[in-house]
């Protein structure tokens, strides 16, 4: 059994279906697992091999996977320990499907470019931590 699958067990022991809430926890459990960029991966690979398997290959987005897992790592590192319900009660606009919007117009994240790699954010940077 991969990683994904281990961590995709883990939320949905607790969940009666996939949705945006159980994404979002899937991406939080990643990134305390193993860190940002680790998390990047494992998610994205996960996903866009669920995708492939649900014969839907073209739901998978590049960007979109990275972006979420970007936002949530960040909102992560300002309460380092906190539970997962504890960021969301903190942090609810990571309930918010169109969360991304915020930072990218719609076309942009259609586009083939952000389907198949990452494309940085058009309309807002996402927030960073001073060094």
């Amino acid at each position: 059994m991969s990683e994904f699958d281990e961590l995709m067990g883990e939320v949905m022991a607790r969940a009666d279906r996939f949705g945006h809430r159980e994404h979002v926890q899937l991406t939080w459990l990643a990134v305390r697992r193993c860190g940002t960029a680790a998390a990047v991966s494992l998610i994205s690979d996960g996903i866009q091999r669920t995708a492939r398997y649900a014969g839907a290959p073209q739901k998978y987005n590049a960007t979109v996977s990275r972006a979420w897992v970007e936002l949530t790592a960040y909102h992560m590192g300002e309460s380092p320990g906190e539970s997962f319900d504890e960021l969301l009660t903190r942090n609810p606009g990571l309930l918010d499907k169109r969360l991304l919007t915020r930072f990218y117009n719609s076309r942009t994240l259609a586009s083939p470019a952000a389907r198949h790699g990452w494309v940085e954010p058009d309309l807002h940077a996402f927030p960073t931590r001073p060094h």
